[in-house]
């Protein structure tokens, strides 16, 4: 009896790893193999859909989008950008529907999940007024008592709740903070003057103001410099890849090719000698 009882266990076990091993194999299947997959979100000036009087051809342009390209062709890489909305396209990457998120910044959540790329390039978070006020920033005491319009949840809206939670520490009496789900919204309000400043990427909104035709609004100063990159999932794409990658940038940078297209954004190239600093 207990020799068929376990003779009945081998089988239950073969039959087991059989009917699950296609699974085994399906999971895999997404696997960056024969084209790496890039996913980003509408993001001007760094990337965004083509338009024409005012309707998109479809098309991703921006200088993120060429760098890429151009790396992914000097690699011999087979690579392939799509645009969606921020949360499906990190969703896709969480999946392995996808394997590369731009441009994101760098934070210990994304670095447990994510390789990072050389940096692409360097902007900066600041602050928009408007031009009734003559603000010019230099420190957090300079926007005490402000409401503060600020996209998020997101990088940006984490790095205004710093400042304030600094300022508290210090005894400095903070400023309130307007969280809105898009760039937009709070730009229109400060145009308005329903909000006193909107804090922001710079160039994200400069971008944000001419789209807009907001001729009341200005940029008081720079708050911090941060940098931009790629970010390669752990899960489903190999290191050698990135290495690959990051490689194929490093010479298009020193050839003067990133500084090129950068330059036809008005958009200055991050020294090598910075991209660890």
């Amino acid at each position: 009896m207990k020799q068929n009882q376990y003779k009945h266990k081998i089988s239950f076990l073969i039959l087991f790893s059989l009917y699950f091993t296609p699974l085994y194999i399906e999971f895999y299947t997404n696997v960056y193999a024969d084209e790496l997959k890039f996913n980003t979100q509408d993001f001007p000036p760094f990337h965004y859909l083509e338009e024409k009087d005012g309707i998109s051809n479809g098309k991703i342009a921006g200088p993120a989008v060429e760098l890429i390209q151009q790396v992914c062709q000097d690699a011999n890489m087979s690579c392939s950008l799509r645009l969606l909305p921020w949360t499906r396209a990190q969703k896709e990457v969480e999946k392995g529907d996808a394997h590369a998120l731009f441009l994101i910044g760098w934070n210990e959540e994304r670095e447990k999940l994510l390789y990072f790329s050389y940096p692409i390039v360097q902007t900066a978070y600041g602050f928009f007024v408007h031009t009734d006020n003559n603000l010019n920033y230099h420190n957090p005491s300079d926007i005490t008592g402000y409401t503060i319009g600020v996209f998020g949840p997101s990088n940006t809206s984490k790095s205004l709740e710093e400042i304030k939670d600094k300022m508290l520490k210090s005894g400095i009496p903070p400023f309130t903070i307007d969280v809105r789900p898009n760039d937009e919204a709070g730009f229109r309000k400060l145009n308005m003057q329903r909000v006193q400043a909107v804090y922001s990427n710079r160039e994200v909104g400069n971008a944000m103001v001419a789209k807009l035709g907001l001729k009341n609004i200005r940029y008081a100063g720079d708050h911090k410099y941060l940098k931009y990159y790629i970010g390669f999932s752990k899960k489903y794409v190999d290191k050698s890849v990135v290495d690959k990658f990051n490689e194929s940038f490093k010479k298009m940078h020193q050839a003067g090719k990133v500084s090129e297209i950068l330059a036809k954004y008005k958009m200055e190239v991050l020294p090598e000698k910075d991209w660890n600093n």
